[in-house]
């Protein structure tokens, strides 16, 4: 599969635009969850998933090798940053307007409450990871929504493994402490 990807970024680099939406197909799911945990807004995602990817086009021929995904991620936390800037004190009034789509279908073994419990959860994690600074949203939102390795986060972040390490427990203890401000929906576990 590597194989396979390298020979579309070379035939991407030599101008083949069929090779390159391969690589859009294959990556565009990913920019757009990125975009969309990091900016908070279906409408945005969508449009910095396209510049993301025009962005991409342009500078494919500049590309050294390497881990191509990360590279893509990198494009597009900078797009992300560049938005956020703009509009800074901005905030979402809704997560129906962040996730409207969002409509999981409930379990037959699930009871209804804890179908709506998990609902209200996920809602408040999501509101609550905006609240989060852009670089600690994205280290979450790269480590822990997409999956990304250490070693891959530091090549988006640009920044060292040691300084992603650090920003991601950083981030994961800030929105602890941020969920437990909400303790009345949390599993009783993790109410002490």
């Amino acid at each position: 599969m590597a194989n396979y990807e390298e020979t579309l970024i070379q035939q991407s680099k030599e101008g083949n635009a069929d090779a390159f939406n391969q690589l859009v197909e294959r990556y565009q799911g990913q920019v757009y969850n990125v975009s969309l945990r990091m900016l908070g807004n279906p409408q945005d995602a969508e449009d910095l998933t396209q510049e993301t990817f025009v962005l991409a086009w342009k500078a494919i021929p500049r590309f050294k090798g390497g881990n191509f995904r990360a590279w893509i991620l990198r494009i597009a936390s900078n797009a992300c940053t560049d938005v956020l800037r703009s509009r800074k004190g901005h905030r979402v009034d809704s997560m129906d307007e962040v996730f409207p789509e969002y409509n999981p279908l409930q379990s037959e073994t699930e009871a209804p409450e804890d179908h709506v419990l998990q609902e209200e959860i996920a809602q408040l994690i999501s509101e609550q990871l905006l609240l989060l600074s852009e670089e600690q949203r994205l280290v979450i939102i790269l480590a822990d929504l997409q999956g990304l390795s250490y070693e891959e986060i530091a090549q988006v972040t640009k920044c060292s493994v040691g300084t992603v390490k650090s920003r991601l427990n950083r981030a994961r203890s800030n929105l602890r402490d941020l969920l437990l401000e909400h303790k009345e929906l949390l599993p009783t576990e993790f109410r002490l």
